[in-house]
C-alpha cells in the first residue's frame, strides 16, 4: 500500500504516538485526518501537517461513524491507525475494599472495545473500495502494549485491554482477508509520550535504564516509522510486533 496520496485517519492522532503517526504519515504524502477527544489540540496538529481533524471519542460508536465518515470525505480511506487509550492504574483491591467495576470498566471501554470500534467502521469503509494497483483495499494498525504480556502489579485494566487487542489481530486479519485488508497491532514499551511525561525526572530515568537496549525510552517517531513500513510491507498481516528494546517488565 502506497503512503503517498493515501487517506489515512489517525485516532488519538492529537499527541504521543498517534501524532508522531500523523506527521509522519503526512510528510509520506498521505492526506491525515487527526481524530481525537482533544479537538482543540487535533485542530492545532491537523492545521500543521496540512490534513483535517474532528473530535471523537472511540469508545462512542456514533463518534467513530463519524469520523470515518468525515476520512471518507477526503477520498477513499486506506490507512487507519489507533492510537487512542488510556492508562488508569487500577488493582483489584483498594485501601481494603473491592475497587468500582467501573474504574476497570472506562480503560476496557477505551483501549478494547474502542479498537473494536475502530476497526470495525474503517473495515467497512475500506470493504467498499476498489483495490489499488497492488491489490490491496487497506491496512489497520492498533495499538497494544508490551503489558499484553507482562502486566504489572495495578494494571489489571490496562494489561487486560491490550492483551485483547493483540488477541483480536489475527481473527480479524483472518477475517478481513478475502477483502484485501491487513491488520497488524504494535506493542509499544516504554515511550516518551504524555502518559509519562508528568513522571520525576528519577523516575523516567530509571525507567529508561530498564530497557535493555536502546537503554532510553522510545521516541514516538520510531512508532511513527514502524506504522509507515507496515503499509508499505504486504507480507506483515495479522501480527502484534513488540517494539521495546527487549525489555521484559517485572511485576511492578
Amino acid at each position: 500500500m502506497r503512503v503517498d496520496g493515501a487517506v489515512a485517519a489517525v485516532f488519538g492522532g492529537a499527541s504521543g504516538l498517534g501524532e508522531a503517526t500523523a506527521r509522519r504519515l503526512a510528510a509520506s504524502g498521505a492526506r491525515v485526518l487527526v481524530a481525537d477527544l482533544d479537538e482543540g489540540r487535533a485542530a492545532a496538529v491537523a492545521a500543521e501537517i496540512g490534513g483535517a481533524h474532528i473530535g471523537c471519542d472511540v469508545a462512542e460508536a456514533a463518534s467513530v461513524e463519524g469520523a470515518v465518515a468525515v476520512a471518507g470525505g477526503l477520498g477513499e480511506l486506506r490507512i487507519a491507525v489507533d492510537c487512542a487509550g488510556i492508562a488508569t492504574p487500577t488493582k483489584l483491591i483498594r485501601k481494603g475494599v473491592a475497587t468500582p467495576l467501573e474504574d476497570f470498566a472506562r480503560v476496557i471501554a477505551v483501549n478494547l472495545l474502542g479498537t473494536i470500534n475502530v476497526l470495525r467502521c474503517v473495515a467497512a469503509a475500506m470493504a467498499r473500495t476498489e483495490p489499488v494497483a497492488d491489490g490491496e483495499r487497506g491496512v489497520c494498525v492498533t495499538t497494544a502494549s508490551i503489558a499484553a504480556y507482562e502486566g504489572q502489579v495495578g494494571q489489571v485494566a490496562y494489561a487486560a485491554s491490550k492483551a485483547g487487542v493483540a488477541g483480536l489481530t489475527l481473527p480479524v486479519a483472518r477475517e478481513l482477508a478475502d477483502r484485501a485488508i491487513r491488520v497488524v497491532a504494535i506493542a509499544p514499551g516504554l515511550f516518551d509520550t504524555p502518559l509519562l511525561a508528568g513522571l520525576p525526572a528519577a523516575a523516567r530515568e530509571g525507567l529508561a535504564a530498564s530497557v535493555p537496549y536502546p537503554a532510553r525510552l522510545g521516541d514516538p517517531a520510531e512508532y511513527a516509522a514502524l506504522v509507515e513500513h507496515i503499509v508499505l510491507n504486504p507480507m506483515l498481516n495479522g501480527e502484534t510486533v513488540r517494539l521495546d528494546g527487549a525489555l521484559r517488565m517485572g511485576p511492578g
